[in-house]
């Protein structure tokens, strides 16, 4: 069933907005100052995105005399940020100029009336035409509008550590042909290497949609035969209920915390599981194999405060295979970031032009370098010194020509967190595959209105 909000969870959303309020009010409220709220890392130490728009605030004000850029920091889970910033848009008084968004609540924020179609601001913007169609679809709605400019996309796979499997006795460089090939390398690895976590994938509500794209999603889209959509049918229109691909992917899930040969249920289910992985268990040798972002590497980076020079030489990358290595063979998601305008901003012009000033071609190549992103403008991704800027920027680009995009329609968070209540029911062992299943198809046709279709 879903879960429905209580006084308990609600609170910090409230107090946030108050916070807001009391603090001056929203963008309206001074012509000459744009401000821009965008997710701040948990994790003290990790500031690329600070230090990022620091530098951008510089040249803006630099370049525009008598206009300034407020920065509205969010320090908040992935889950809680888009509570928060959600609440933030619904009233004048607290919503800013400029939002990071990510790609997957973009229409549903377009329905709920949050954000601005950018249309009349692009059609003048010379830059838009170096952004690769799939980027700028991930922006745009229903209505055919776009309502965001995309700063990066992304790719998934596996990450392994090459000392751990020198250790556990397995060959590098690994590359699993299927599901069972990582499986019993996890299952080696527990046996012969007590004291690391043997294979991490995200699961359950707290880790939010990396639980649901990074977990749940890169096994669901490498079932089947690869030719049709497993979570929704764009022919018919509706979503997909749990059928044998989606039982087989939490079946998986089941497996991994079951053997425990995952992370202890309690830290798997911690909110801040994303930053134990990239800020502890990885960089300390206490994790043998982790299903996730090319993204990592910007908490290793000089200055990052997790700095580890020697990420690439202990690291080794796969792709995370189909379920068992039918055509094509390999699977990854992408998604990506993007900045909006809200439909009550109070400067939406100056916003714009700060977004002009971040997606000039250096800016944002310098961006992509310092988030481990992948390229979404043409000139960028041409430009040799990206692609040699970091390891692990070829193969993850490499696997866009496999990945796949979740079908971000207005009822994808409500169906992100439907997966995330069956992946968490299995992994505390609290419901079987079936049951979980069962759970998710009956939340999935209330989340929905019952347009669903079986399979």
């Amino acid at each position: 069933m879903p879960v429905r909000p209580t006084a308990a969870t609600l609170l910090p959303v409230l107090l946030a907005a108050t916070a807001l309020t009391a603090c001056g009010g929203g963008s309206g409220g001074d012509p000459d100052t744009v401000r821009v709220s965008f997710k701040q890392s948990t994790d003290n130490s990790i500031h690329v995105m600070d230090d990022y728009l620091a530098d951008i605030k510089r040249q803006f004000e630099q370049s525009h005399p008598g206009k300034k850029v407020e920065l509205v920091p969010i320090k908040a889970p992935d889950s809680e940020y888009y509570t928060k910033v959600q609440q933030m848009l619904r009233s004048p008084k607290t919503a800013p100029d400029l939002v990071y968004e990510d790609t997957f609540l973009v229409n549903s924020d377009i329905t709920s009336g949050y954000l601005r179609p950018l249309d009349a601001y692009l059609a003048k913007w010379p830059d838009w035409d170096q952004f690769i169609d799939t980027a700028k679809a991930a922006a745009r709605g229903e209505d055919g509008k776009t309502y965001g400019v995309p700063d990066g996309t992304d790719a998934r796979g596996l990450w392994y550590d090459k000392g751990v499997f020198a250790k556990a006795g397995i060959p590098t460089p690994w590359q699993p042909k299927t599901w069972d090939d990582i499986l019993d390398a996890a299952r080696t690895i527990k046996a012969e290497v007590p004291g690391v976590t043997p294979l991490n994938v995200y699961t359950g509500k707290p880790a939010g949609e990396a639980a649901t794209m990074q977990g749940f999603q890169m096994l669901l889209y490498g079932t089947g035969d690869g030719t049709t959509d497993p979570l929704y049918d764009e022919t018919s229109k509706k979503w997909v209920t749990g059928g044998d691909g989606f039982k087989d992917a939490l079946a998986f899930v089941e497996t991994v915390y079951k053997e425990k040969l995952g992370p202890d249920v309690a830290t798997a289910l911690d909110p801040n599981i994303q930053t134990t992985v990239r800020g502890d268990l990885l960089p300390k040798g206490k994790l043998g194999i982790a299903l996730d972002g090319s993204w990592l590497p910007q908490d290793w980076l000089p200055g990052s405060g997790h700095e580890w020079p020697e990420w690439s030489r202990k690291l080794g990358l796969a792709y995370m295979p189909t379920q068992h290595g039918q055509a094509p063979g390999k699977v990854s998601m992408s998604g990506g970031w993007t900045w909006a305008i809200p439909a009550k901003a109070g400067n939406p012009d100056l916003a714009f032009e700060f977004i002009k000033t971040m997606q000039t071609k250096a800016n944002a190549k310098k961006w992509y370098v310092a988030n481990s992103g992948i390229a979404v403008r043409k000139d960028v991704a041409a430009d040799p010194s990206y692609a040699d800027a970091q390891p692990g920027t070829e193969f993850f680009t490499g696997l866009v020509a496999f990945t796949h995009y979740r079908p971000a329609y207005p009822a994808y968070p409500k169906v992100s967190t439907a997966i995330q209540e069956a992946m968490e029911g299995v992994t505390t062992g609290d419901l079987s595959v079936e049951e979980a299943a069962a759970g998710y198809d009956e939340t999935l046709r209330e989340a929905t209105d019952d347009h669903v279709v079986q399979r």
